[in-house]
């Protein structure tokens, strides 16, 4: 079965497409189709211009995240007739810098992550990569590093120097490999940018893409932080 569907995508370009704007573009879809592909086809048939990230096309990179029907969500496990709608409006990131179009920068995300804490491990180089001298490039274990969390939470978008729901996760993940730097740790998340800005929304965990739920390690964190850090 297949039907037509509008897609609203955000429209933004800093210094070459102002102001803001949605477009439209209507395209057939089938019950396969995700919303990342209908991104490529209307880039690849009707606007070469068009940004947003992608990479894997399996929900294994994150890359693809953005707001779909106002909710953050991976493009390319999001399939567009499971939306039960005509229209699809996609958004960026909220709480990012915007790139352009979809596209968003993600170096906030990373703010404060330490590349030495062991919830990190080394990520397998592409073959031109592994015949290039450069710095070793980490990725988290569990966390696909999406931003869908941090986007969703009401208190990063509140308070935007708040750590956020990805930072104190991995938190908590080192403390729970590293029991030795548990109270060091525990000072980073108690700090003034810490677990007590956070409002118990849940969001960050709904959106979730991969089961880690980092509001229960943000619960986790503050059922430590009651105890005395020696």
């Amino acid at each position: 079965m297949s039907r037509t569907v509008e897609f609203s995508i955000f429209r933004y370009k800093p210094g070459h497409m102002e102001p803001a704007r949605f477009e439209s573009f209507h395209l057939e879809v089938d019950e396969g189709t995700a919303v990342l592909d209908a991104l490529e086809r209307i880039r690849l048939t009707r606007d070469g211009s068009l940004m947003y990230r992608h990479s894997c096309h399996h929900s294994s990179c994150g890359t693809c995240a953005c707001i779909i029907n106002g909710e953050e969500r991976l493009a390319c496990t999001t399939r567009v007739l499971s939306l039960g709608t005509d229209r699809v409006k996609l958004e960026p990131l909220g709480g990012f810098e915007g790139i352009g179009d979809l596209a968003v920068r993600m170096e906030a995300f990373y703010h404060d992550i330490e590349p030495e804490w062991s919830c990190l491990k080394p990520l397998q180089p592409l073959a031109k990569a592994q015949a290039e001298p450069g710095p070793q490039l980490l990725r988290f274990e569990e966390c696909i590093e999406c931003g869908c969390c941090v986007a969703a939470c009401p208190a990063k978008q509140s308070h935007p120097d708040f750590m956020g729901p990805a930072a104190l996760a991995a938190v908590h993940n080192e403390i729970l490999k590293k029991k030795s730097a548990a109270d060091a740790l525990l000072r980073i998340a108690a700090g003034e940018r810490g677990e007590r800005w956070c409002e118990r929304a849940l969001a960050c965990s709904r959106v979730c893409p991969t089961g880690v739920y980092p509001a229960r390690h943000i619960a986790e964190l503050r059922r430590k932080l009651k105890k005395p850090i020696v």
